[in-house]
């Protein structure tokens, strides 16, 4: 089986030419796996085909990364507007890291008005990869009716719902024809000197050996083919399966492309829960051995399944694509041999998540159950994590951006029927103190038999950013025995857990320089207890101050919108440290800045709309800053409130 992944942005009709490539002998049969990722099985001229349709949307190219990996080749469908360029470059981005050989189909032409070459050179700005013009538009007006292949210099009048119709070259387009071809020729002299010397010659080379030649470098990732059509007529898509099964590579390269073990055979490329049947995984077979019951992963298949969700009667051909189901040991984006598994590589993933939403169960009885509700769709999501807000020990979703949190709340009521509610996080807020101060503590308490007494005097003072806590002793003559004086730090380490402001506190330092102790009365609790009352009181004559988070932010965005982000940054308060382009990927800039922790929500609101959803946010923690005025005063409210 040959198998082709089709990308692009949303609304550019990926989903119409995967339903007409599949429908052109007949009949197909189509499985969906949920609303990201859709998979139609055909036959083309006695060849069994796999077509993997991935939704648009950044937020889904995790789910694409995925694909590509299993793929022999990919379609990149984009709408003719030269305009909207920037929304393709993600998916030009990750089709290059991928190296899996791309061909670029310009849909809805009959809505075209611009130019095709204005189209392709918009591409081409986020393309390292030439994008060689493979078709020219034939014209009716302003209506786009036919094309003309370059190769093969043979004119097709497109029809509507059948196959189009050959007829002669419109002498009108000769002349852009011999340019257009010209053009495409001396792009393919670049790869064969026979071709090469052939053109010094001004000899005309034979169509047979110019489609060898694009065949052998399409197959070695050596540009991206365009072509022209309008899928929701069939107008185009004969002759995109056409090169795709002359041009395309097969499974048993895809192990070469992705560094693979020799002994791979699958490799999983989507996952779902599907109510009452489980974890249901897509597999592609790279070697024609996998089976009912087939060892894979370390354990065994438990059923394989057809798309169109029969059982597997017999071995999957090679490159075969099925269903695995009851194989919980199985995860997707993981290539698998017999008894392991491999990691696909780092781009197959998708973007780190960077939406962070705290979610809480509507009713109280599902609290315990989401937590495990969330673990499994994570097990099967790509683009999310689950982690715990460490201030506040609610479970927190990491995501990718608000269609996918859309996304996660349906799959939890259709799934688990659990129905969540979400807020933002409000931020990890710490307090330090902002000058130094002796401070004197006596504990001393008698309640009938032993009593309890330590007394201690120690100087808490302010630590650079970033120091956290230090504890150091100057006692002498044993005024404190040294038994008690870790106790000590103890309790002013469990003091700084909460400040006097409600906040966690850092880069403060300790030095216990005196104290008395009872023989009788004194204990390692009654000294731990001192030095936890004495540092919460010294906290608080030390002018506690707000610290708010700063980050370090990398924004991977496309050049055309990076000038915007300069203004962006600075109404969020951040700080740009500049931006350089990206070392590989063309077309794009690394956009560089500090920016407080609680802005992130609204730099990605901000930057979604901005950058129409291309860009995306790495972010890591850098430092803390102090925080005056009426910002820190609100929080300080709102934290009060709150306990």
């Amino acid at each position: 089986m040959r198998c082709f992944t089709v990308i692009g942005p949303s609304h550019s009709g990926k989903t119409t030419l995967v339903k007409a490539l599949g429908d052109l002998e007949g009949g197909s049969a189509e499985s969906s796996f949920s609303n990201r990722l859709s998979l139609r099985t055909f036959s083309y001229i006695g060849e069994s085909w796999g077509a993997i349709d991935v939704a648009g949307g950044t937020d889904n190219l995790g789910a694409a990364g995925h694909a590509l990996a299993a793929s022999d080749s990919v379609v990149l469908c984009v709408p003719p507007d030269p305009g909207n360029a920037e929304q393709a470059a993600p998916y030009l981005r990750l089709i290059e890291e991928s190296g899996v050989p791309c061909y670029l189909f310009i849909n809805r032409m009959d809505t075209a008005e611009s130019r095709v070459r204005d189209t392709v050179a918009a591409l081409q700005a986020y393309a390292n990869l030439p994008i060689i013009l493979r078709q020219v538009p034939i014209r009716d007006g302003d209506a786009v009716t036919g094309s003309i292949d370059l190769i093969s210099e043979r004119a097709w009048e497109y029809q509507e719902g059948k196959p189009s119709n050959l007829i002669e070259i419109p002498d009108a387009l000769r002349d852009r024809q011999m340019e257009a071809r010209s053009e495409l020729l001396e792009h393919l002299s670049d790869f064969d000197d026979d071709l090469l010397e052939q053109l010094i010659e001004d000899k005309i080379p034979a169509s047979e050996s110019v489609f060898s030649l694009v065949s052998n470098m399409h197959r070695k990732n050596a540009f991206i083919s365009a072509y022209l059509g309008v899928a929701e007529r069939g107008n185009g898509v004969f002759r995109l399966m056409k090169s795709l099964r002359h041009e395309s590579s097969a499974a048993a390269e895809i192990s070469e492309r992705l560094g693979l073990d020799s002994n791979a055979s699958a490799i999983s490329v989507y996952a779902d829960n599907r109510r009452h049947v489980g974890k249901s995984l897509l597999v592609r077979d790279l070697t024609g051995s996998l089976a009912q019951g087939s060892p894979l992963g370390g354990g065994t298949i438990g059923s394989l399944n057809t798309v169109d969700g029969k059982p597997a009667s017999a071995a999957l051909e090679t490159g075969g694509l099925a269903i695995a189901v009851k194989s919980d040991h199985l995860d997707p984006g993981k290539a698998y041999s017999e008894t392991g598994s491999f990691d696909l590589p780092d781009w197959s993933r998708g973007h780190s998540p960077s939406y962070r939403r705290i979610l809480t169960p509507e009713s109280d009885r599902d609290d315990a159950r989401l937590s495990g509700a969330l673990a499994k769709c994570a097990a099967i999501d790509p683009g999310l994590t689950v982690s715990h807000d460490e201030d506040t020990g609610f479970l927190v979703a990491n995501l990718q951006g608000p269609m996918h949190l859309r996304r996660l709340f349906d799959r939890l009521a259709a799934d688990f029927d659990i129905r969540v509610s979400e807020r933002r996080l409000s931020g990890s807020y710490r307090e330090t103190c902002s000058r130094a101060i002796d401070k004197h503590y006596r504990h001393r308490k008698q309640s009938g038999g032993a009593g309890q007494f330590a007394d201690i005097v120690f100087t808490l003072r302010p630590l650079a950013r970033g120091d956290g806590f230090a504890f150091g002793e100057t006692v002498k003559g044993g005024a404190v025995p040294r038994n008690y004086i870790p106790s000590v730090e103890a309790g002013c380490k469990e003091a700084l857990a909460k400040g006097p402001l409600g906040f966690r506190v850092v880069d403060v330092g300790v030095t216990l320089t005196d104290g008395k102790h009872h023989s009788v009365d004194s204990s390692d609790f009654a000294f731990k207890t001192a030095g936890l009352m004495g540092m919460r009181e010294a906290l608080k004559e030390a002018g506690p101050v707000l610290l708010q988070p700063i980050d370090h932010v990398n924004i991977h965005v496309p050049s055309a919108y990076t000038g915007g982000l300069v203004a962006l940054v600075s109404s969020l308060k951040g700080q740009v440290l500049g931006f350089d382009p990206h070392p590989t990927a063309k077309g794009w800039d690394v956009f560089r800045a500090l920016l407080p922790g609680p802005m992130q929500d609204e730099l990605f609101q901000s930057l979604g709309g901005m950058t129409h959803g291309t860009a995306w946010v790495e972010s890591k923690f850098d430092h803390y800053e102090e925080l005056h005025g009426k910002e820190a005063e609100r929080i300080q409210a709102e934290r009060a409130a709150a306990t």
